[in-house]
């Protein structure tokens, strides 16, 4: 059976660099070799693009590293794809494992379509709209979804005493455009609340306020186009005061993940339907996680945020939805890359050019 290359793009210009390297690292090992031939190209934190040699995708130990080979620069070029010393490099599809900022924010999208190559995941709308919490919550409220109360401050804008009087104390902060709890601090007090806004505002130049919820952190895979699947729901359980970054990735114990989440079989229902609702009003596709707080004074089940790519890690909780409920890592990862290219082919069948 012949293969078709695969492009896994991994590594950006953001604090989720590291996260992206372990994310992709998971993806190549549960790549189908028998259908797919992956080429590796990793981003350096300067935002230049290497194309990285075959034997360096599947390291004996640790994660994924970009070799930064002046030789293997690589070019975008409108309408011609990717090219390495002007040879073009031959793709069925892109796989972005990109978290955050130049990578899941709609930009890296909007490059692969100007050089006309499919790409899993979202397109440019879906992925803009996922990475801006302000955005995504306003879209969700004007659908009717239930959603954590916000207040959002540009950088010219902040007001520390309307801040303080919006939900008291405590309260998060979080920049609007950045993912993996970077930049989110919590607050409980007027001057933890200046110093963790001042650390938002290094990320971005626009900030969210939201009350600190009592409430059990739930999550939702999505996978699918225009008639997505939902898996889960699943738990997290922090040990730290919040799910932060160093929960996350640094802290081994930073958390516990209970899949499935112990809600009654009508709260799994009603967080399937929510988590479908959230990801067709964004208008993404291929693949997100769905993020909830369950209310545990009045049972309400809130929408807090959405990840349209989301960690591909050993311990991240999209895959592991995903497999527990029947999708092998594996499948998943090759109904991801089908998705992307049955997108692109539809797309091409579209008339672009108007005549009478």
């Amino acid at each position: 059976m012949k293969t078709e290359p695969v492009i896994i793009l991994y590594g950006g210009r953001t604090g989720e660099h590291e996260v992206s390297l372990a994310s992709a690292t998971a993806v190549l090992k549960n790549l189908d070799l028998n259908r797919w031939n992956p080429r590796g190209i990793g981003i350096d934190h300067d935002g230049t693009w290497y194309l990285q040699k075959d034997e360096d995708l599947f390291p004996r130990k640790g994660n994924l590293s970009v070799r930064r080979d002046p030789q293997a620069v690589v070019s975008i070029l409108p309408g011609r794809g990717m090219t390495v010393q002007e040879k073009v490099l031959e793709c069925a599809c892109v796989f972005p494992v990109l978290h955050g900022t130049y990578g899941e924010d709609g930009t890296v999208q909007g490059l692969l379509e100007i050089a006309g190559l499919p790409y899993a995941g979202s397109d440019v709308l879906g992925s803009a709209l996922g990475m801006d919490k302000e955005m995504t919550k306003r879209l969700w409220l004007q659908a009717g979804l239930p959603v954590v109360p916000y207040l959002a401050f540009q950088k010219d804008d902040y007001s520390q005493e309307k801040a303080e009087k919006a939900f008291g104390f405590p309260v998060f902060v979080k920049p609007v455009r950045m993912g993996s709890s970077v930049g989110v601090n919590r607050a409980d007090s007027p001057e933890e609340l200046r110093k963790a806004v001042e650390e938002a505002f290094r990320y971005d130049t626009r900030i969210l306020l939201e009350p600190a919820i009592d409430g059990r952190e739930i999550e939702c895979s999505v996978v699918g186009n225009r008639q997505p699947v939902t898996y889960g729901p699943g738990e997290i359980i922090p040990s730290h005061s919040f799910y932060s970054y160093e929960a996350k990735y640094i802290d081994p114990d930073g958390a516990a993940l209970m899949i499935p989440a112990d809600l009654s079989e009508e709260d799994r229902r009603r967080v399937r339907d929510l988590a479908m609702r959230a990801f067709t009003t964004l208008g993404a596709s291929g693949m997100s996680r769905v993020d909830f707080f369950y209310e545990r004074k009045t049972g309400k089940i809130l929408l807090n945020e959405i990840n349209t790519i989301p960690g591909f890690t050993g311990i991240s909780m999209f895959p592991l939805m995903c497999v527990h409920h029947g999708l092998s890592f594996q499948d998943l990862v090759t109904e991801l890359i089908d998705l992307g290219i049955r997108r692109f082919h539809e797309r091409q069948h579209l008339t672009f050019a108007y005549s009478t």
